[in-house]
């Protein structure tokens, strides 16, 4: 059976045809998987595991739906829902996964990750990394109103759009020392990941064998899942 990914649909109220889209994936392909993973980025923004917003509550039950037939269904943070926590877990029936982490395909070691960590390149973003997804800061807005959080997201989303229009997008991109470093240290075949928005198949060597790395696509204008089986990998469109 097939295992499906996808990656950075950043859901939300705004982003009405993407939750739709999402929705009928869900619906129509994804309960003939074994799995569903979602590697990061889900949502656009995350406030705590009480967060009421009535779309992201859709979505929500709607993958409980999923596990609830049977299908596996997994979740990793992204740089965007970095608190989703038990909470979720529950309400969604996903598992959350660590990032990075590595599992088998049909034969093919495949190391799984947001892919934020592996843009060493950009420091300032790194240290930011480093602090929101510490147990001492996710205490703190945990125990701040959902009025509070909601600013706190806003401010967050306002600064990361003024980030990445100063930045230049290779410092954005993964850096392919650490890419190395990681197929090294892990003995993968292949690095499956999102975040950068730059969807692609690339192959590197790394101690002289050959690594696959694969960048899942964004869902802002259409969406996309990567699609694997015996037979291997291939793209499946979720139109708008």
């Amino acid at each position: 059976m097939a295992h499906l990914f996808v990656s950075d649909l950043h859901l939300d109220a705004s982003s009405p045809a993407a939750v739709e889209a999402f929705l009928r994936l869900l619906a129509g392909e994804a309960r003939a998987a074994a799995a569903l993973y979602v590697l990061g980025d889900l949502f656009e923004t995350w406030i705590g595991d009480d967060d009421p917003d009535p779309v992201r509550s859709r979505v929500c039950d709607a993958m409980q739906g999923l596990a609830a037939g049977g299908v596996a269904v997994f979740a990793m943070h992204g740089n965007r829902d970095f608190l989703l926590g038990p909470g979720f877990e529950a309400r969604s029936g996903c598992r959350l996964l660590p990032d990075p982490v590595v599992t088998d395909l049909h034969g093919t070691r495949v190391l799984l990750t947001h892919g934020d960590l592996l843009c060493t390149g950009d420091t300032s973003y790194q240290e930011l990394r480093t602090t929101v997804r510490g147990p001492d800061f996710q205490r703190r807005v945990a125990a701040l109103s959902l009025a509070q959080r909601e600013l706190l997201a806003a401010a967050a989303r306002a600064g990361s759009r003024a980030h990445t229009s100063t930045v230049r997008a290779e410092i954005m991109d993964v850096e392919p020392g650490a890419v190395a470093a990681l197929a090294g240290a892990t003995g993968v075949d292949c690095i499956l990941h999102g975040h950068t928005h730059r969807p692609g198949v690339h192959s590197i060597s790394v101690q002289g064998r050959p690594v696959q790395r694969i960048v899942l696509d964004s869902w802002y204008d259409s969406g996309s899942a990567l699609h694997w089986d015996a037979g291997g990998f291939r793209t499946v469109n979720v139109p708008f």
